[in-house]
This record gives C-alpha cells, structure tokens and sequence, in this order.
C-alpha cells in the first residue's frame, strides 16, 4: 500500500503541474495575440484553447488523485486546509469554465473589440495562476487555518 499511495502522490504532483503549467505560458501567448495578424492569431487562440484543454483534463486527474490521497492518508475532510483547498477549487472551476470559451470563441468575429478581449484573456490567465497558486500552497504548506 506504500507504493501506491507514493504512485498516487506522484500523480497527484504531475497533474497539479500540469494544471499550472499552461498558465505561465498562456501569459506571454496572450500579449502577442494582441499584435499578431489574423492568421498567427488563430494559432495562438489554438494554443491557448489547447492549454486549457490540457488544464481542464490534468484538473480531473488532480481532483482524483486527491480524493484517492484523503481516503488512503492520514487526513480527513474536515481539515482545515482540504476544506480550504476545495473553497477555492470550486470557485476556479466556474471562473475556468466562463473565462476563455466564450471569449475565444468570439475573438476571431468581426466587429469585435480585440484589444478589450486580449486584456480580459490576460486578466484571467493572471487570475486562475493566482488561484491555482493559492491552492498549490495549502497542498504544500498545509496551513492551520482555524
């Protein structure tokens, strides 16, 4: 049982890097969408439409692996800092599911104000790094919180 919990950890860190990884790169991504032609900015919301993909899909491994990790660790639901890490886990789960689909889908339209959309991209991406940074340290440090 040794092994698989330390195979589940391991998981559990792999999917939590690559549920942040993306974030990091989407940053520099979305500043040059803002300067790019139409055809290289289509590669770019590719990619960023990838990145979260990638995120949305290591986020179902994270949440499983930590699931897997409470019910075989020495902690339960009700600490402090699972409690704290499922707060802020749900809350980025709505702002992810709102933040880039239905402003990617209406970059590439006519009439559409790109450089309000850019800043919007860039502030999301900023802000999910920030949440997703937030959980990252309860999991790391965890905090006695009350």
């Amino acid at each position: 049982m040794d092994t698989l919990y330390r195979f589940i950890v391991f998981l559990h860190v792999g999917s939590a890097v690559f549920s942040i990884g993306p974030f990091i790169i989407l940053i520099p991504i979305v500043k040059k969408l803002r300067a790019a032609d139409v055809n290289v900015q289509q590669a770019y919301i590719d990619i960023i439409r990838f990145s979260v993909r990638l995120v949305k899909h290591a986020g179902h491994v994270l949440v499983g692996s930590g699931v897997l990790l409470i019910a075989m660790g020495p902690w339960t639901w009700k600490t402090p800092w699972i409690i704290a890490t499922l707060i802020v886990m749900f809350g980025s789960i709505f702002f992810l599911a709102r933040a880039y689909t239905p402003t990617l889908r209406v970059f590439l339209e006519p009439k559409q104000n790109q450089h309000a959309l850019v800043k919007k991209l860039s502030w999301s991406s900023w802000l999910y790094l920030i949440l997703l940074m937030i959980m990252l340290w309860f999991m790391v440090a965890k905090p006695a919180l009350w």
